[in-house]
């Protein structure tokens, strides 16, 4: 056999074998996102953000699931079955703190990628019910969302400085927000709380349906004793614009709370400087899932989250203005 012939042979046998460095092909890392239900933004808005992280990291892919939201994404970041989650500022700092539905066991490995948007706290009743204020609840059928959500826990809250009990002065019902909306069309709810980005699809359907003209109880009243207990940094006031809703037609001053996204510690951080850095460069494809996604922005500090920075976002943040 001829050297020209034998060195033909051992060349075919490499590429034969994928022995060929140009070919070889890093495996896929897959990472999944922690959103909340169907009918709110955090699903249309995880799912945004797994698409463009997809298609803007090579070797990455991202899958939005389908959760109870703020309060369930954290217990699943805590369990390792989510890289990436949509969470509430109350419950990122209960998380933390290792209070409130975390009372079990603190959440210390979680990190801050992005400040996001500001959550509405949504009273939704009927207009024809006559409901002026949060306190006129007393006694009636209210939902107060999903067990394991960030409005399960606002709602609460709320619920407690308008002076009711949430255990004892309301026929509780715990349902998501398009469970709610769809119980109120069947006349089974008097109100639902719900804690969302505005347009919230489901209030959305349920303002467009015929003979459901509904109205936001305002929440003014209920801020100074919020932010009394919970700090500034968590609870503030926000302006649910006028015309949001089908048949809301002023502004109603509700409690605001802002909108993270986070990660695990464990995340490396060129993964997370690339997720913050697609992120602002397809801020146009995210906005055209969810308009709320115009908010994305650079933040203020480090100080503006209940968690500590990912040091990939710092990195990133750093290079544009920190």
């Amino acid at each position: 056999m001829t050297g020209r012939v034998l060195l033909v042979l051992l060349l075919s046998a490499a590429a034969a074998c994928g022995g060929s460095s140009e070919t070889a092909r890093p495996a896929t890392r897959f990472l999944s996102i922690g959103t909340g239900g169907t009918g709110g933004v955090y699903y249309p808005y995880g799912g945004a953000i797994a698409r463009v992280v997809t298609a803007g990291i090579p070797g990455v892919q991202v899958t939005a699931e389908v959760t109870a939201a703020s309060v369930d994404n954290l217990k699943l970041m805590q369990l390792g079955k989510v890289d990436l989650a949509l969470t509430t500022a109350d419950t990122l700092a209960e998380a933390q703190a290792g209070t409130g539905p975390f009372a079990a066991s603190s959440i210390g490995s979680i990190r801050t990628v992005a400040t996001l948007y500001t959550n509405f706290t949504h009273v939704v009743v009927l207009r024809s019910a006559g409901f002026r204020t949060v306190a006129d609840l007393k006694g009636k059928i209210v939902s107060v969302g999903a067990p394991g959500s960030g409005t399960e826990l606002i709602a609460d809250r709320v619920l407690e400085a308008a002076g009711l009990d949430p255990r004892k002065d309301i026929v509780r019902h715990s349902l998501g927000v398009s469970e709610s909306a769809g119980a109120m069309k069947d006349g089974k709810l008097d109100a639902f709380i719900w804690s969302g980005g505005v347009p919230t699809p489901a209030v959305q359907d349920l303002a467009a349906t015929p003979g459901m003209t509904i109205a936001l109880l305002p929440q003014a009243d209920l801020l100074p004793a919020l932010e009394q207990k919970y700090t500034r940094q968590i609870y503030r006031m926000a302006f649910l614009p006028p015309g949001a809703y089908r048949g809301v037609d002023a502004e109603i001053p509700v409690v605001g709370v802002t909108n993270f996204l986070v990660a695990s510690s464990q995340l490396d951080e060129p993964l997370v400087y690339d997720i913050v850095r697609i992120l602002f460069a397809q801020q146009a494809a995210l906005i055209a899932a969810h308009p709320e996604a115009r908010h994305l922005a650079v933040p203020t500090g480090p100080d503006v989250s209940p968690a500590p920075f990912h040091p990939g976002a710092i990195r990133y943040y750093k290079e544009h203005g920190w």
